[in-house]
């Protein structure tokens, strides 16, 4: 039995743990503070929510214990009763493996009942004293970018358990567009048409407003845009991808994903995020050759023809580095052959005389 923690903040959490359950041969439990995905069709613990305090109750109830831990406020009833949930549930299952996506205190605590440890390596500046907590307690980092994208700074420790997977993506293994579509997209039938744009946010929230995108698009007549997020959901994401000109999208792992599994020309604008997440995002997938990468939404809207140029001029191919088409396949068989060999190695339960 393998365990499995989301976090609840944004959708990509949720969406990461789908793929990855797909392919493996363990069972998996989830384990949340969010309902159950209706497709999912395994066990399911919904967790109590620990983040009812307001800012100012979290100052007062040190919140971060001495700034050691991101979130444990004193004599938080959700808290107390997440970690006794999480505790039982290993103390009954008695899984070989815990994956934790992303909590330093849920790593923490699964150890601390003797289980093997997975956590999600995460991008941005993560060699702060909490998080250096759960990569070192950690048996496996997982990560969902390929080799020498963000680990600059990183010790030799973490290196040698670092599981580099490459994006993780719910449309791993589906074939890209190919360059007919690409010419010729669905629905277009005038080669002089404007080309498309595909705006994605995510569930994270954005801090780009509704006045900047309108200002994008004013200054860019020749194009097309199409936006979508939790509040314009798109009908058939794949095939908006695969007819996209240029996907222009926030710095998110998973939305990155999918554009790369796409190998769609883009542009990836980092939004607001704790320790720069999404800055390290955009600047590596520009490093590595694979989009165009900008740490914020332009202050001046004429610079968006020029973005969408070089968008176009890169391509699409470069994403092939960041996007094998199986991460999600050979993230599950590395947890899959850790777990065996947690089985294996496990000491034999004791027996009353």
């Amino acid at each position: 039995m393998i365990g499995y923690y989301v976090h609840h903040q944004g959708l990509g959490h949720l969406t990461r743990l789908q793929a990855v359950a797909e392919h493996l041969r363990s069972p998996v439990t989830g384990l949340s503070s969010l309902p159950a995905p209706a497709s999912w069709d395994g066990p399911w613990m919904q967790l109590e929510r620990d983040d009812a305090l307001a800012p100012e109750q979290a100052a007062s109830a040190d919140a971060t214990a001495h700034s050691v831990l991101h979130w444990v406020p004193r004599h938080d009833e959700g808290l107390a009763g997440r970690a006794a949930a999480v505790s039982a549930w290993i103390r009954r299952a008695r899984p070989s493996l815990v994956v934790v996506d992303v909590s330093v205190e849920v790593a923490l605590l699964s150890r601390l009942c003797g289980v093997p440890v997975v956590v999600l390596a995460m991008p941005g500046v993560r060699t702060d004293r909490t998080h250096s907590l759960a990569y070192d307690v950690a048996d496996a980092l997982l990560a969902p970018w390929p080799d020498g994208a963000h680990t600059d700074g990183w010790p030799e420790a973490w290196r040698a358990k670092l599981w580099t997977v490459g994006g993780l993506s719910r449309f791993d293994g589906r074939r890209p567009a190919g360059a007919a579509e690409r010419l010729a997209p669905a629905g277009r039938t005038d080669v002089d048409a404007p080309r498309r744009v595909l705006l994605l946010w995510g569930g994270g929230g954005h801090g780009t407003s509704a006045v900047q995108v309108a200002a994008a698009r004013a200054a860019t007549p020749g194009w097309e845009w199409v936006e979508r997020g939790p509040g314009s959901p798109s009908p058939d994401l794949w095939s908006e991808l695969a007819t996209a000109d240029v996907v222009v999208t926030h710095g998110g792992q998973n939305a990155v994903a999918e554009v790369a599994a796409a190998r769609r020309p883009a542009v990836v604008v980092a939004q607001p995020r704790p320790f720069d997440e999404q800055v390290a995002t955009a600047r590596a997938v520009d490093r590595l050759g694979a989009a165009v990468g900008v740490d914020t939404w332009p202050a001046a809207a004429d610079q968006w023809p020029g973005l969408l140029d070089r968008a176009l001029h890169r391509g699409g191919d470069g994403w092939r580095r960041w996007s094998t088409g199986h991460g999600a396949a050979t993230a599950a068989a590395h947890l899959d052959a850790l777990a065996d060999r947690d089985v294996r190695a496990r000491p034999a339960t004791r027996t009353a005389s």
